[in-house]
């Protein structure tokens, strides 16, 4: 499994723990860092293979 994905699947759970917790304000921004490093990811591995 891409190391990329394996962050998005963190993250979203991060996220959904978030809501559901009264620690959520904390969990989610550190699901929201987590998706937006993942995706920076997966965006540089799919320019780095075009070329």
């Amino acid at each position: 499994m891409p190391s990329w994905l394996l962050l998005i699947l963190v993250g979203v759970v991060l996220l959904v723990l978030g809501v559901a917790t009264s620690i959520g304000h904390f969990l989610i921004w550190i699901g929201v860092v987590v998706l937006i490093v993942s995706l920076v990811m997966g965006l540089v591995g799919r320019s780095s293979r075009v070329r």
